[in-house]
């Protein structure tokens, strides 16, 4: 394992025996409190992940949220899903050393060696078109995978069952802290393009055909990258497409 950076200057940590939602519990945080701050927990009971879908979690798994109060609208905070990726790929890859294959899919989700390791759910509050709390949910199997959903596009994985090493969510959280705080700074000073550089270098199947199901749409083309906002760039039969959010297939 890599050296640990330092943990970032003025962002609080919070370690809970148990909760219902990582997430809930970091809104509730940033609707009191100004700061950001982590909140992580050894058992969560009611994980949600995208679409509402249960987010189960064995023990050993890491279950954390980031609480914040972004400046911007609702687009720019959505922005938070990449800088969460990437700040998961650099944590899982300082655990498990270069011989891991880690690849990001759109819109949420870590592959590690093929399999799904992790996902990340954003959740927020405000009102006026004006984003004022940012739950900045991450899940990942660490110990162990929960049961398959027959509807997943990939497979669960753990880091455990993959690399042989072991990590306490504790660690995990000292590693991912850091490595988000790096990734959200340059989002904040140099914008969205070195996030959207970085992502894509690691993006899953860029340039191959894929199937992006929207609803009860399903769009197959070519994966030809993420755009400013971060929708996906997809090439159909029928032209480029921009898709703003979906499930992704390969």
């Amino acid at each position: 394992m890599s050296d640990l950076s330092p943990w970032p200057e003025g962002v609080a940590r919070h370690v809970l025996p148990r909760c219902a939602s990582t997430n809930a519990e970091a809104l509730s945080h940033a609707a009191r409190h100004p700061g950001p701050a982590w909140i992580v927990t050894h058992d969560q009971y009611q994980g949600r992940g995208r679409r509402g879908r249960d987010w189960a979690m064995p023990a050993g798994n890491f279950a954390g949220s980031l609480a914040l109060r972004p400046a911007g609208d609702p687009a720019q905070a959505a922005l938070y899903s990449f800088v969460a990726a990437l700040a998961v790929a650099d944590a899982i890859a300082a655990v498990a050393g270069p011989a891991a294959r880690l690849a990001l899919k759109w819109p949420n989700d870590v592959l590690l060696n093929g399999g799904k390791v992790a996902g990340i759910l954003l959740e927020s509050a405000g009102h006026g078109g004006a984003v004022s709390a940012l739950a900045v949910g991450i899940g990942v199997n660490l110990a162990a995978t929960p049961p398959a959903d027959p509807d997943a596009p990939f497979a669960p994985v753990s880091v455990a069952a993959e690399t042989g090493i072991t990590i306490t969510p504790e660690d995990f959280l000292d590693l991912l802290a850091p490595a988000f705080a790096a990734w959200e700074g340059r989002l904040l000073t140099e914008g969205f393009a070195p996030i959207r550089r970085a992502f894509l270098a690691r993006a899953a199947r860029l340039g191959e055909t894929i199937t992006a199901r929207t609803g009860r749409v399903a769009l197959v083309g070519r994966f030809d990258g993420i755009d400013e906002g971060g929708a996906l760039l997809l090439t159909t039969p029928a032209g480029r497409q921009s898709v703003p959010a979906a499930d992704v297939y390969f």
